[in-house]
């Protein structure tokens, strides 16, 4: 099936932080309530045609500040040969910043990417032939791997962008007519758009696609833990409440486009 428009009718909701009453919160419930799920290795064909096997990887993960890139480093560290492919090879197993940090075009920093055999991808992107002597293997990204031996949700070993795709979070400064100010929290759909002017060249792209629309959950469910640490235990508690007052009642107009009908 082919992806959907960009522009399409959404409902949204809106309520105040409970946590933080100079915030509200702006929440897409067409996107939340959305039966999108992440396709990588379940037929994913990447975003770019000549790179199936990676994923959205392909270009590498900004770091968000200071401390994301601090708390990667950390897990990079504990990374060994049997859940890192491409684990640059030193005398004492150390591994350097430089190893797998690099600059883009803007001197932003990011994962460095690699070239494997014709495919570009981020340093942590192990490949479909990833054979560890230790079992397991196959492609995906080493710091999720990582996450899984520790008994950790991968959003605690991962950059920022990467454990949030294609959740987006945006703030909003608000002036309202009286004067008083507040912050504007918006949490939805990270479409092609997204990506800026790059976005509309992806060869494929997951989040209004109808072949990843085939989650068993909700949005709003599968990916509890990411939107309670972008939201807070409170403001996710809310949303709940609203996703699920918005399924009971919802119409077709509410529907994401790409769900099954």
């Amino acid at each position: 099936m082919p992806e959907v428009d960009l522009v399409f009718p959404r409902a949204y909701v809106e309520f105040v932080n409970p946590a933080d009453e100079t915030e509200v919160m702006r929440c897409d419930l067409t996107w939340l309530t959305s039966s999108y799920t992440c396709i990588f290795g379940r037929g994913c064909p990447g975003i770019y045609a000549d790179a199936p096997d990676v994923g959205c990887c392909t270009l590498g993960a900004h770091f968000a500040d200071k401390d994301d890139e601090k708390r990667v480093a950390a897990y990079v560290e504990m990374l060994d040969e049997d859940l890192w492919q491409h684990k640059p090879r030193r005398p004492g197993g150390k591994v350097r910043k430089q190893d797998w940090i690099e600059l883009d075009d803007e001197g932003e920093r990011k994962t460095r990417t690699i070239e494997v055999d014709g495919q570009r991808a981020c340093i942590f992107q192990n490949r479909p032939d990833f054979a560890p002597s230790k079992g397991g293997g196959g492609a995906g990204c080493a710091l999720h791997a990582l996450a899984y031996v520790l008994g950790k949700n991968p959003l605690e070993t991962k950059p920022d962008v990467c454990w949030q795709l294609p959740i987006r979070r945006t703030f909003r400064e608000v002036t309202r007519q009286d004067g008083t100010t507040y912050t504007e929290v918006s949490i939805g759909e990270y479409d092609r758009r997204g990506w800026g002017p790059g976005g509309h060249d992806l060869d494929w792209y997951c989040s209004g696609n109808t072949e990843a629309h085939v989650g068993v959950e909700p949005v709003y469910v599968a990916n509890a833990a990411e939107l309670t640490a972008l939201m807070g235990e409170p403001a996710y508690a809310e949303l709940v409440r609203h996703c699920e007052a918005h399924v009971r009642s919802r119409s077709a107009l509410a529907l994401h486009p790409a769900d099954p009908r």
